[in-house]
């Protein structure tokens, strides 16, 4: 965040894990940008050593919500000498300053031992600044109206994105791909998954077991092919796991500008295509001419096509579900009740007549309804199933195993299939870009406390109601809170 146009920085316990050294360090290197640049820091330390305390040009003392002093480091101590509090020779500025107003460290501060010491409270502080010299000069400064003239040209940025969408393209492209490299045993596993599957099924449905003499060796075949959908379809699932890891740090860089929504998504869909169709080829030459599919070249590559499309249009839409469930365990039921839905109304599970008539528009909405009747068209419409007579002896073979599996008997459902895939894979890919603009991470963030603090609170909190119980340990733990804060 600090390399680059950035003129104002706000840091909170930057120190924090650090040794002093290496603190002090950090901070010179910070001081120098700010002098050098022109720039303004604001920064909150946890006991600063004294060395650190000195780089910093301005104080701002925080207690109890209130100001107690900002202005010039030089002029603190002496703030607080009026008051009649003096910070002994050997300790720290910083821890000076934390102990002077805290009720319990007070006293050893006590500067005039003429008079009795009296507990100042931080209220009072606050209202003897308001009348210190750098206070009034603060005020004074305050008071006076900014003149909007002297605002430099540049100052207002009209853009949303400080870098042009071509340049964030680019950069998430780079990004994509090299996570892709990183998690690259994730793609290697997924590929020999699929592999092993599809020898397994090619074992199963093997073609000297498999011939094309009747209505009941069709039926088989649908089964291969139908299996082959399942397989493929499942395959996308992974995409879930794989969007819900990222999306903390997407909702992070979209809350701050960096880039839109739709450059994170396009590389994630491109990217992902060569893998597919790597995933898609190994799959049909494994187990396409080993179940013994028709033998004509055209089909062969017209069944990948399919294969190829069923796995996009799965990893779109498990894509989807993760964008909109955004949570492991939304995700994980969202996508079981989606596969679900769609095997059930897919017309191979129940075929097409028998669904009833007010859940038929889910049989049309079905991803799987297509691809289905794409890829059984795609077989039967081979010669070797159409040029036999089906047990009538009057239709074609191959018309009648899609008759009984109630299947559109037409050629063109192959393309119409094919097209359909296409269109769900570009809205599902869509969609998931709607759903990364528009909604929010579950659940809300807020800060938590470690179980020793509470415990503390707890114990020093007066017994009251529930209700103002709860109310005590807030304000209690507010006042505990005092910060040092430095500019």
């Amino acid at each position: 965040m600090i390399v680059g146009p950035t003129k104002t920085l706000f840091m909170d316990e930057i120190s924090t894990g650090l040794d002093s050294s290496t603190t002090f360090q950090i901070v010179k290197c910070l001081q120098q940008i700010v002098h050098f640049t022109e720039a303004t820091i604001l920064m909150s330390l946890l006991q600063p050593a004294p060395e650190t305390f000195d780089l910093f040009d301005d104080i701002i003392l925080l207690s109890e919500g209130q100001i107690v002093y900002q202005g010039p480091r030089e002029h603190v101590l002496v703030f607080f000498e009026n008051c009649g509090f003096k910070c002994p020779e050997r300790k720290g500025t910083a821890d000076f300053l934390q102990e002077v107003t805290s009720r319990k460290d007070q006293e050893q501060y006590w500067a005039d031992r003429s008079k009795p010491y009296k507990h100042v409270s931080v209220s009072e502080f606050a209202e003897r600044f308001k009348s210190f010299h750098v206070g009034l000069r603060l005020h004074n400064e305050l008071s006076v109206p900014y003149n909007k003239n002297r605002s430099h040209k540049a100052a207002l940025e009209y853009k949303k994105y400080s870098v042009p969408k071509k340049e964030l393209l680019k950069a998430n492209f780079e990004k994509e791909w090299l996570l892709i490299k990183r998690n690259s045993f994730f793609y290697v596993f997924k590929t020999v998954q699929i592999i092993i599957v599809a020898i397994i099924t090619s074992t199963v449905f093997l073609r000297t077991r498999l011939h094309a003499r009747n209505e009941d060796d069709g039926a088989v075949y649908i089964g291969a092919l139908l299996f082959g959908i399942i397989c493929n379809t499942f395959n996308g699932f992974a995409e879930v796991s794989l969007a819900i890891q990222r999306l903390p740090v997407f909702y992070k860089h979209r809350d701050l500008l960096f880039h839109p929504p739709w450059t994170f998504t396009l590389p994630n869909f491109l990217l992902r295509i060569p893998i597919s169709l790597f995933e898609s080829i190994v799959w049909t030459v494994i187990t396409y001419y080993t179940i013994g599919f028709a033998p004509e070249a055209s089909r062969f590559f017209k069944q990948l096509l399919l294969i190829f499309m069923i796995q996009q249009m799965a990893a779109g839409m498990f894509r989807l579900i993760a964008g909109i469930c955004r949570t492991m365990v939304l995700s994980n039921t969202g996508g079981s009740l989606t596969l679900l839905v769609l095997f059930l109304l897919g017309g191979f599970i129940l075929p097409r007549d028998q669904i009833p008539v007010w859940w038929r528009w889910g049989y049309w909405v079905s991803p799987l309804t297509y691809a289905y009747n794409a890829i059984v068209v795609n077989e039967m419409f081979a010669p070797r199933w159409m040029d036999k007579f089906a047990s009538d002896n009057d239709t074609s073979l191959g018309v009648a195993v899609l008759n009984n599996f109630n299947i559109f008997p037409e050629r063109n459902w192959y393309w119409i299939g094919t097209a359909v895939l296409f269109g769900f894979t570009i809205l599902f890919n869509v969609l998931f870009t709607f759903s990364l603009m528009y909604l929010n991470p579950i659940g809300k963030p807020q800060a938590i406390i470690s179980k020793e603090q509470a415990r503390e609170m707890e114990e020093t909190s007066p017994p009251r109601t529930t209700k103002s119980k709860k109310d005590s340990l807030h304000g209690n733990y507010k006042s505990k809170n005092q910060t040092t804060e430095i500019k």
